[in-house]
């Protein structure tokens, strides 16, 4: 990689994990994990570590694969003390996908909330993964929602719904060809959503 350190590492879908183990083994490979993440940043390797998931923090409490972000935050404090390094975590978030959002399925302090929201109570900083849902917005964006945002391009209602999401921190895009970024630049020239705009289209 002709670098002396990695700014970010994730742990690629431990979710999958859970179709095949318990909770509690799967949180001592967690633990394991975390171990040897911790030990990196000690040899100057690495800065920050996390989870990148497709399932887990956008499914119900209770379903197998659901990820509990308090739960695992206290297992990086138990490897890495308070000084740990797991900051970040990755997760799909789109027009249909939007459960990061609008699904309280993380406990936090006793209260019901979001994956965005616990992230941003914990102090855990959020990528987002499938902007575009995969391609499946280009042709399916109707046109009451094009005239809210104030945009006639699929490709830019859905990098603006995401990247007006309080609490998403950087919204990552595939691009195949050149004209691919060249459309999605685009968005720059548009200033995001405020947070009362963004919640109205929830109601």
């Amino acid at each position: 990689m002709k670098t002396d350190y990695v700014d970010v590492y994730f742990i690629h879908n431990p979710e999958e994990q859970l179709l095949f183990t318990e909770k509690e083994k799967f949180y001592d490979k967690l633990r394991e994990c975390f171990g040897v993440l911790e030990a990196k940043v000690k040899e100057g390797k690495l800065r920050f570590y996390g989870l990148a998931t497709w399932h887990g923090f956008r499914i119900p409490r209770g379903a197998r694969q659901h990820l509990d972000l308090a739960e695992i935050l206290e297992i990086a404090k138990e490897v890495g003390g308070e000084g740990h390094h797991f900051r970040v975590v990755q997760l799909p978030y789109n027009l249909g996908m939007h459960e990061a959002f609008s699904l309280k399925n993380q406990r936090i302090d006793g209260i019901e909330v979001s994956t965005l929201e616990a992230c941003s109570r914990l102090g855990i900083y959020v990528y987002t993964s499938a902007s575009l849902y995969q391609g499946n917005v280009i042709g399916r964006v109707p046109q009451q929602l094009k005239e809210r945002f104030g945009l006639e391009s699929d490709v830019l209602v859905a990098l603006q719904f995401v990247r007006s999401t309080p609490g998403v921190g950087t919204a990552l895009v595939g691009m195949s060809r050149p004209e691919h970024l060249e459309e999605n630049l685009k968005i720059e020239e548009v200033e995001p959503l405020g947070e009362e705009e963004f919640l109205s289209l929830f109601k």
